[in-house]
This record gives structure tokens, sequence and C-alpha cells, in this order.
């Protein structure tokens, strides 16, 4: 049923977006009909390698989330279960994340070039500040009484954390990674302005100087149909390995 909902709703605000552009009401410069996005975007798919560029963007973004992923969880852990290593990461990760991304490019260009490397590091750092305080809070919230029943019965602090409170903020866990991997996608322009010759975010920024608003429009619909599949993808993960929620 709501699934239902959702399809009629979305349904619906591209009938009134189409009604808003075919009646000029607005300049098909600025803002063009569904219909001329989606023909844009067959037109890029068919002429400009738009289906190669979305895998680039997929590649980079993936990559740099995993390995922000890789390092915030473990990070996160450790913040969580020792204080002094919470009281000693935690103002320093809170000061960077707090830093604009893209103010940061120019020193992202002077440390790793214009490469890949810059564009992942881009997208590395607008998630791996984020998720790692998402994991310690994450841990934080594991009760108390299923740490000291693990202690009661012998366990090790190690085997505390790994077999018990990682196991209790899994959960938590898997829906912190989705919400991160939204925020990593966001930062995909930002990334791919850095001397890309490929990508989405290069995609749209190449329409936006020969003010093709289509094509603009037809590349951030692509990033958000990629984006939603993923997330609904990683929803059904989550009610799979967690049915005894």
């Amino acid at each position: 049923m709501t699934a239902l909902i959702a399809v009629a709703a979305s349904c619906l605000l591209l009938l009134l977006w189409e009604a808003v552009a075919r009646l000029s009401l607005t300049n098909p410069l600025f803002f063009p009909a569904p219909s001329a996005v989606v023909l844009a975007m067959g037109h890029m798919f068919a002429d400009q390698h738009l289906a190669w560029n979305a895998w680039v963007s997929i590649l980079r973004v993936w990559t740099a989330f995993l390995l922000a992923a890789s390092m915030a969880i473990p990070i996160g852990i450790l913040m969580s279960g020792y204080r002094a290593i919470g009281a000693a990461l935690e103002p320093v990760i809170d000061f960077i994340r707090y830093l604009p991304v893209p103010a940061l490019v120019p020193l992202s260009i002077i440390w790793f070039g214009v490469g890949e490397e810059a564009k992942i590091f881009l997208l590395w750092l607008g998630t791996f500040f984020q998720l790692v305080l998402l994991v310690a809070d994450g841990m934080s919230r594991v009760p108390q009484e299923y740490i000291e029943i693990a202690y009661t019965v012998g366990a090790k602090p190690r085997q505390v954390l790994k077999d018990v409170a990682f196991r209790a903020m899994l959960p938590d866990l898997v829906d912190n990674l989705r919400v991160t991997l939204g925020w990593c996608w966001t930062y995909l322009i930002i990334a791919e302005i850095v001397a890309a010759d490929s990508g989405l975010g290069f995609v749209i920024w190449t329409a936006r100087r020969y003010m093709k608003t289509p094509e603009v429009m037809a590349g951030v619909v692509l990033i958000g149909i990629i984006g939603l599949v993923t997330d609904q993808l990683l929803r059904a993960l989550h009610r799979h390995a967690f049915r005894y929620l």
C-alpha cells in the first residue's frame, strides 16, 4: 500500500511539473518539462556516453564510501569502548567535520594533484568524519545490561566489543551506512569538478557551461535514480538481515 502511495505521489508531481512547463508558466530555458529531460537523457545515453560516466561516478562513490566505512567502523567502536580514545579523537573529528568540503578543494589538489586520488579524498572527507561519530553514538546506545552479562560470564573487553556490543549495534550501523552513502553522493559534483573528464558531475558541469538545462537536470535526475535504487536495496537487505526487529 505504501509503495502505491509513493508511486502515485511521484506521478502526480511529475504531471504537475509537466503541466506547469506546457502552459508556459516558466521559461523552458530554466525549467524544462520532464518530457524534455527524459528526451535529453535518452540522447545522452545514445550519443554522450552517459552510462559510462554514471559507472565512473558509481565506482568513485563506492571506493570512497567503502574506504570511509572500513576506517570509521573500528575507530568509532574504539572511541565508544575506550574513554581515553574517545576523549583524544572526538574534538579533532568534531572540528574537521564542520569544515566545508568545497573550501578544501585547493588543498586536495596540492596534496594529491588532479587525478583520481583527489576525487576519492573529497568524497571520503565528506563521509568519514560524519560516519565515525554515528558509529560511536550507535555503540554507546547498546544496552548496558548486555555488557554486564558478558562480563559476568567471563568475557574479556575485546570479546565484549566484538561479540556483544558490535552485534547489538549492527542494525543501527546498517542504517547509518545507508544514510552516509547518500551523503557521499551529495559531494560528487564537488569531487568531479577537479580537472575531471568523466563522471556525472563532469557531465552536469559541462552542460551547465553551455546552458543546456535539460541535460543538467537529466544528470541530476540520474544521480537521484541511482541513489533511490541503492537506498531501496539497502533497505531490503536491512529487513532481510534483521527480521527479528
